[in-house]
């Protein structure tokens, strides 16, 4: 019998994704996307910058009347988007 070294291609990937440390920047890219289902069109419209770092999602707005609306609802945005996201990756939401 031969010794062979077969993987799955999808263990090949996360074995890079893991020695290269891309989960943070794959879970950044995943939450943004999120953000934008999530709140629709109108309020991602007036997001200027997401910034996805430690378990805190930053918000960056260019209303602030609409910043006060959504620091009311944070809790329910951080469920939706772990939702969307299928993991809890939020768990602090900061509106700026």
């Amino acid at each position: 019998m031969r010794n062979t070294n077969e993987q799955s291609l999808g263990e090949v990937i996360k074995q890079l994704i893991k020695t290269y440390r891309f989960e943070d920047k794959i879970s950044e890219i995943r939450i943004t996307t999120a953000w934008e289902k999530v709140m629709g069109p109108q309020i991602h419209g007036l997001t200027n910058k997401l910034v996805f770092k430690d378990q805190t999602l930053t918000v960056y707005l260019r209303s602030a009347p609409l910043r006060e609306e959504l620091y009311m609802a944070r809790t329910k945005i951080i469920d939706m988007i772990n939702k969307e996201v299928g993991h809890r990756h939020v768990k602090e939401l900061i509106l700026r």
